[in-house]
C-alpha cells in the first residue's frame, strides 16, 4: 500500500474539527482582542473629544452613531443577528460616548417603565437618567438645560395620540432629533399565585389595553389607577394580593415573579416615543419630518394645505388632529411626512403649506424609527 504524502497528512489534521479545549483556547484568545479593541475605540474617542468642535464637527451627535450601528450590523452578516449586532455597538458607543460628554437624559419614570427601557435602546446604559413624573417635566428639563434630551410617548396603536405631549410642543419651542417605535407587551407581575390576585395596579393606559385579557381571567380582582407601570410594581412588592400590569424588566428589577405573559389585547400594540433636545438629525437617507400648522376655519382651507404635500410628492406618515384648548372649533394639525427638512421636495411643501397656515412650526426631521419588538 502506498504511503500517504506529508500534504495529505496535514490537510487532513486542518480538516479535523478542532477539541472542546481548542475550542476554548480560541475563544479565550478572541476575548483579549476584542478588549483591546474596544480599549483603543475607547481612548480614540477620547482623544477625538480633545479636539476643538470646528475640527471634528460634533462628536456626541447621536443619530449618527445610531444609523452607523444599523449601517455596520446589515453589512456584516454572521452567527448573531443585525439586531444583536446592533444592540452591542449601541452599549459600545453609549461607553464611549460616556468618556466624552457624560449625558442626562429626561424620562417619563420612575425607572423601568416604558420610557425609560425605550430610552435603553435609543442611548444605551451609560448615561444618567432623570425619571420625572410628568410629560410637562421632561420638556423643562431639556428647556432648563438640566437633561440634554427627553424622551417623551406621542402616540399609541390602542390609545392614540397622547394629549399631554402634543399641547407640549405647542407650548415649548422644543425639537424632535428622534423618534422610537417599541412594540409593548404588559406582563402581570405579582408575588402571590394568580388566583389569590385582589388588586391589579397599573397606569391608565396599560389597564386599557388589557381590559380584556382582565375581565377573562381575573374577573374578580380590583383595577387601580396609577402614576406609572413601575409604581405598579413597587405597589404589587409591598402589598399582599397585589398585582400590577408592567415590563418583564419591571417585574425583575422589583422582585416579581411573572404571573402572566403577553396580555394585552392588541398583539400589534405599540407607542411611538419623541426624543427632544440635542442637535439636529443629519441626513440618513431614509428620514422623516414632523410639523404642526393651523388653517383658517372656513370650508376647503384644510384640502387646500394638505393638497401642498401630493403637489410636491411627499408621502404623509402620520397626520393628527389637536383641538386648541380655550378656542371652540380650532384646531392644530400635526403631519410626519416622509423625508428630511433639507430634502428641496420637503422644503418645497413647508414653504408652501406656510402661505396657506396662520401659524406653523417645524419640529424636525431624524432618521425613520425601526419597530423594536421586545
Amino acid at each position: 500500500m502506498a504511503k500517504s504524502s506529508p500534504e495529505r497528512k496535514r490537510t487532513s489534521r486542518r480538516d479535523k474539527p478542532a477539541t472542546p479545549a481548542e475550542l476554548r483556547n480560541r475563544l479565550a484568545r478572541l476575548d483579549m482582542q476584542l478588549i483591546e479593541l474596544i480599549q483603543q475605540r475607547a481612548q480614540c474617542a477620547v482623544e477625538l473629544g480633545k479636539l476643538s468642535p470646528e475640527a471634528v464637527g460634533s462628536t456626541t451627535e447621536l443619530d449618527s452613531s445610531e444609523s452607523a450601528a444599523r449601517q455596520l450590523a446589515e453589512r456584516c452578516p454572521g452567527a448573531l443577528s443585525p439586531r444583536q449586532i446592533e444592540t452591542l455597538l449601541r452599549e459600545l458607543f453609549s461607553g464611549c460616548r460616556s468618556l466624552v460628554q457624560p449625558l442626562r437624559v429626561a424620562i417619563l419614570g420612575p425607572l423601568y417603565s416604558y420610557s425609560h427601557l425605550a430610552a435603553i435602546h435609543r442611548f444605551g446604559q451609560s448615561v444618567e437618567y432623570v425619571p420625572v413624573g410628568t410629560i410637562p417635566a421632561v420638556f423643562e428639563e431639556v428647556q432648563l438645560r438640566h437633561a440634554q434630551y427627553g424622551l417623551v410617548p406621542i402616540e399609541n396603536s390602542t390609545d392614540g395620540r397622547v394629549a399631554d405631549t402634543l399641547d407640549m410642543f405647542t407650548r415649548v419651542k422644543t425639537a424632535i432629533t428622534g423618534v422610537i417605535e417599541m412594540r409593548i407587551h404588559h406582563t402581570l407581575l405579582g408575588r402571590c399565585g394568580r388566583g389569590e390576585v385582589l388588586e391589579v395596579y397599573s397606569r391608565p393606559q396599560a389597564l386599557s389595553q388589557c381590559r380584556n385579557w382582565l375581565a377573562q381571567h381575573l374577573p374578580g380582582a380590583r383595577t387601580i389607577e396609577v402614576t406609572s407601570t413601575s409604581t405598579a410594581a413597587q405597589l404589587a412588592r409591598e402589598k399582599p394580593g397585589a398585582a400590577a400590569i408592567a415590563s418583564r424588566q419591571a417585574g425583575s428589577y422589583y422582585g416579581l415573579e411573572v404571573l402572566a405573559e403577553n396580555i394585552e389585547d392588541n398583539p400589534g400594540n405599540l407607542t411611538r416615543f419623541a426624543v427632544i433636545g440635542g442637535e439636529a438629525a443629519k441626513r440618513s437617507g431614509k428620514d422623516r419630518t414632523a410639523i404642526w400648522f393651523q388653517v383658517e376655519h372656513r370650508p376647503g382651507a384644510l384640502a387646500e394645505a394638505m393638497n401642498v404635500f401630493r403637489r410636491n410628492s411627499v408621502n404623509l406618515t402620520w397626520i393628527e388632529s389637536f383641538p386648541i384648548p380655550g378656542h371652540e372649533r380650532a384646531y392644530l394639525f400635526f403631519v410626519e411626512m416622509e423625508g428630511h427638512n433639507h430634502d428641496a421636495r420637503v422644503r418645497r411643501a413647508v414653504a408652501a403649506l406656510g402661505r396657506h397656515a396662520l401659524r406653523m412650526e417645524v419640529l424636525g426631521s431624524f432618521p425613520a424609527p425601526v419597530l423594536i419588538d421586545d
